[in-house]
């Protein structure tokens, strides 16, 4: 989850497909509710010149959850993002970089599948290289303009660690917390992911994580296979 601030350089491209699996189990007076959702997203991203990239996110969604009252199932395309990514400063194993973009409502609000409005967002992203380790900072900010009475101001900061197990496998670890979206007192959800890259060659890599929730608002337990392709 956690953005690096690399970019691709002039003229050149990356894709990335990444899926997601979640499982959130909620326990009430009521009964218990267990929600599972899918996701495939297709990021593609543009290097308009050495250190500016133009990333466009598209994702679909699947939704299923199941009470003692049913079951309810939704699928459709989410919310499309539009990011310009600019890395603004590099030296000596540190580099710094800028995030701002625009979230164009492409998915159903009714459904639940998006959130109804234009939104915007920003992120600062920094990163440290000491072989074989990297750090990585975030912190950013989203407007969250919706129709689903959500809280719009949401704020989020992520840190990772990567660690090269050997040429072209490395070992990632990257916990995060960000404002909740429900209105009114309420906890912030926190994350902690663990996973592996692997660089199959120069242009393609593999990853395979698993994201665990570390409070009761963040989802219990999500699977994040992924791979990127670059020319």
């Amino acid at each position: 989850i956690t953005d690096d601030p690399e970019t691709q350089g002039t003229g050149k491209f990356q894709i990335e497909i990444n899926g997601e699996w979640a499982m959130d189990k909620e326990n009430s007076v009521v009964g218990t509710t267990r929600e599972t959702g899918t996701q495939a997203a297709a990021i593609f991203s543009a290097g308009v010149r050495e250190n500016i990239d133009l990333v466009l996110t598209t994702p679909y969604q699947w939704v299923e959850v199941r009470d003692q009252a049913g079951r309810a199932r939704e699928d459709g395309i989410g919310d499309t993002v539009f990011e310009i990514k600019w890395r603004f400063f590099e030296r000596s194993g540190w580099s710094f970089g800028l995030k701002p973009g625009v979230i164009i409502p492409t998915g159903n609000d009714e459904k639940g599948l998006g959130a109804g409005k234009v939104g915007y967002s920003a992120s600062l992203i920094s990163q440290m290289e000491r072989e074989p380790w990297e750090f990585l900072v975030n912190l950013g900010y989203v407007r969250n303009e919706n129709r689903l009475d959500e809280r719009q101001d949401l704020w989020y900061a992520s840190l990772a660690i990567e660690y090269e197990i050997v040429e072209g496998l490395e070992l990632v670890g990257d916990i995060g917390i960000g404002t909740n979206t429900d209105k009114g007192p309420a906890t912030d959800p926190a994350f902690l992911i663990v996973g592996l890259v692997y660089e199959v060659q120069e242009s393609v890599d593999f990853a395979l994580g698993v994201k665990y929730g570390l409070n009761e608002p963040e989802t219990d337990l999500t699977v994040l296979p992924g791979v990127t392709y670059r020319f």
